[in-house]
C-alpha cells in the first residue's frame, strides 16, 4: 500500500471520527437542553454543557481534515468516504442511546459501505490503467 493511501486512509478515518463526535455530541447537548426556554439561565446551562465542546471540537475538526483530504485526495472517493460518519453515527447511537438498527438500515449501511469500495476501486483502476 502506498504511502499516499495510508495517508488517506488516516485522513478519512480522522474525518469519520470527528463527524461522529460532532453528531453524537449534538445529540448529547438537545438531550440535556430540555426544556428549552428563553431565558439568560438556560442558554448559561447550554454554555456550560460539555458536549456543545465535543461538537465545536467536531465541526472545526472535521473542516480542517476536510479541507487538507480536499488538497490531496480524488475527490469521488473522497466525497463519498466522507459519509462513512452515517454508520459510525449508526453503530454508536445503537450503543449510546439504545436506538435500534433494523435491517433497512443494516442494508442501507451495507449500501453505503459498499459503494464507497465501489468507488475506491474504480479509482484505483483508472490510476493503475493511466501509470
Amino acid at each position: 500500500m502506498s504511502k499516499d493511501r495510508h495517508g488517506y486512509l488516516f485522513g478519512f478515518a480522522l474525518l469519520m471520527a470527528f463527524d461522529t463526535l460532532a453528531q453524537v455530541s449534538f445529540k448529547l447537548a438537545g438531550m440535556h437542553a430540555f426544556p428549552p426556554q428563553f431565558s439568560v439561565d438556560w442558554v448559561m446551562r447550554l454554555m456550560l454543557a460539555p458536549w456543545i465542546y465535543g461538537a465545536v471540537v467536531g465541526y472545526v475538526g472535521a473542516f480542517f481534515t476536510w479541507m487538507r483530504l480536499l488538497e490531496r485526495a480524488p475527490i469521488g472517493p473522497a466525497f463519498a468516504a466522507s459519509h462513512l460518519e452515517v454508520v459510525s453515527v449508526m453503530l454508536l447511537s445503537a450503543l449510546l442511546f439504545d436506538e435500534q438498527i433494523g435491517v433497512v438500515k443494516t442494508l442501507g449501511a451495507l449500501l453505503i459501505v459498499g459503494g464507497i469500495v465501489c468507488i475506491g476501486l474504480g479509482e484505483r483502476d483508472v490510476h493503475l490503467r493511466d501509470a
